[in-house]
């Protein structure tokens, strides 16, 4: 079966997370929006012609007859399919759950370039979101990787789940890279407290399918459009 993937073309995204499965997956997926019959207008399609189940926004996993919508749902159902999440229900229950903690953080983390509405500019509040990201990156940001740090620690310091690589696994490997894409100072001092998550990152990054993709014109670069962007007057030591 060859996959459907449907989001933005021109960003990473919460796309990139379900991307990232498949590449280490090694399993055949289209990336719709960005072939040469999709574009934007092809995400806008599959929001609005899925039936009586629409997905409220993109990304959206087709998947044979399913459509499957939420990027940690989609990492629920593509995990156990590819040997990326455990095989009990408790593991599997586990995993989704830092998944969801990663949600929540990621959400954060947008924040910091639009906390007062998503349908204004940056431009419209640099205030708002200098502040904003003063408090994210004294407190909020290291409470979040201190907890993954914490959770790779009691689980023997090499992953977040089980004995073998997962999804939350790379699903951090592209949190910390894009946190040091996004806050490049900052990061030099947080990392100093999370060295196993940075070592995990590292180790994810020399993944040779990981390695493969990453050296592609299918990894998007990080840009000013996407969650993580930068701005160098929110960047803070």
């Amino acid at each position: 079966m060859t996959y459907e993937l449907y989001y933005w073309p021109s960003i990473q995204g919460r796309g990139e997370f379900i991307r990232l499965v498949l590449e280490e997956a090694g399993a055949k997926y289209e990336d719709v929006a960005r072939g040469e019959k999709g574009g934007r207008d092809s995400v806008s399609r599959i929001l609005d012609g899925v039936g009586n189940t629409p997905p409220f926004a993109p990304p959206v996993l087709k998947a044979g007859n399913l459509y499957i919508s939420h990027a940690a749902n989609i990492l629920m159902f593509l995990g156990p399919r590819h040997k990326l999440a455990p095989k009990a229900e408790a593991g599997r229950l586990w995993a989704h759950g830092l998944q969801l903690t990663m949600t929540d953080f990621i959400k954060e983390v947008h924040d910091t370039h639009h906390p007062v509405a998503t349908s204004l500019y940056y431009e419209d509040q640099k205030k708002e979101a200098l502040r904003y990201t003063g408090e994210f990156l004294k407190s909020r940001a290291p409470k979040y990787l201190g907890y993954f740090e914490d959770i790779l620690k009691r689980n023997g310091g090499k992953y977040l789940v089980g004995r073998s690589l997962s999804y939350p696994d790379l699903s951090l490997f592209q949190i910390v890279t894009g946190l040091r894409y996004a806050f490049p100072k900052a990061m030099k001092k947080i990392e100093k407290d999370i060295p196993l998550s940075v070592a995990l990152r590292d180790a994810v990054e020399k993944r040779p399918r990981i390695a493969a993709y990453l050296a592609s014109p299918r990894r998007i670069a990080f840009n000013e459009y996407g969650i993580f962007r930068r701005y160098p007057e929110l960047d803070k030591k």
